[in-house]
């Protein structure tokens, strides 16, 4: 009797818990011409994503005069866009290609993986640059002593180890889930919002354990990046000239900038689709997948444009660089 009713148990777990084994991701459903375009489009993209990183790298690691805190974290996040890009677009173009795509169930997680840590880990990066430009700016003759080579390099390994820890744990979470129904997944890329909309598991739980998590790798920065800004704006206030200001507001603008692009983005994808509740689910979608590439692909493309034109000193050293390259040329 026990026997049959294992059995009966098993035969139904087979029939009604069907294990996930991939996923389909649908990408952009429209016509061949579209994305063909879009297809080009983002491999350009791509490609002046992987080389403008790459040249803010080798810059910032070759010229003397970019031997400064500032500097060594703009390469951090040069790094953290080149992880991001190449995690995301080379599927993204072959989705594009073929009108979708499977990727397998450890597929999905580990691209969830590294999605979510290089989030995770600019957004710590982000604040760590928000304290530096408040010490250059509210604190200039303690700069030096404060922002020491040590601080920064300790600074940039605790924001990578928070950021693949905060990722391992959500993505552990999320292997967890039941996936018994489809495995079509409505979107560019494997994310963790839709992910958790396609499980059948109770998903409370699981956001409530995001929630606690996002704590130290979310909230902390954010908090940290908010004070930094309301202490510089009360510090460049105070300045009597107006040329001092501008020159102090200059110094921390394009961080400013692209702190701005990424919260505005990630708040659009991840905060707002929740409370549009009164649209339609397809027009939801839509908006959430356009946000998610303005994040995923040009973002990445946009930061180091920012910091370059507007920057002297990396724009010197492009001018240097040239020169050097022609002048071996010449000769």
């Amino acid at each position: 009797m026990l026997l049959d009713v294992s059995s009966n148990f098993l035969l139904y777990l087979q029939t009604n818990l069907t294990v996930v084994t991939e996923f389909l991701l649908l990408g952009f459903q429209s016509s061949q011409l579209l994305r063909n375009i879009l297809f080009l489009l983002f491999l350009s993209v791509f490609v002046a994503t992987i080389c403008g990183n790459l040249l803010i790298i080798t810059l910032v690691s070759t010229t003397k005069n970019l031997y400064t805190p500032m500097y060594f974290f703009i390469s951090q996040l040069s790094i953290s866009d080149i992880l991001l890009s190449t995690n995301i677009v080379p599927n993204l173009l072959h989705i594009l290609l073929n009108n979708g795509g499977t990727v397998s169930f450890i597929g999905c997680m580990t691209q969830i993986y590294f999605f979510i840590s290089t989030d995770a880990f600019e957004c710590l990066l982000l604040a760590v640059m928000s304290y530096d430009r408040y010490v250059a700016i509210c604190n200039p003759l303690r700069y030096s002593s404060i922002m020491t080579n040590r601080f920064c390099v300790i600074s940039i390994i605790i924001s990578w180890l928070m950021g693949n820890v905060f990722s391992f744990i959500v993505t552990i979470i999320s292997s967890k889930l039941n996936f018994c129904g489809s495995n079509i997944i409505d979107h560019l890329f494997c994310d963790l919002v839709p992910l958790l909309e396609l499980s059948s598991s109770d998903a409370f739980f699981v956001h409530l354990e995001i929630f606690v998590l996002a704590v130290p790798s979310v909230m902390v920065p954010t908090s940290i990046i908010l004070m930094s800004y309301i202490y510089i704006v009360i510090s460049v206030i105070r300045i009597p000239s107006s040329t001092g200001r501008q020159k102090a507001f200059s110094t921390c603008s394009s961080h400013l900038i692209v702190v701005s692009i990424f919260y505005w983005t990630i708040f659009g994808v991840y905060v707002i689709p929740k409370r549009e509740q009164t649209m339609k689910r397809e027009q939801t979608w839509v908006s959430s997948k356009i946000l998610s590439l303005l994040y995923t692909v040009f973002t990445p493309f946009i930061n180091p444009i920012i910091y370059s034109l507007r920057n002297k000193d990396i724009k010197k050293a492009v001018q240097q660089t040239l020169h050097k390259h022609i002048s071996r040329n010449e000769h």
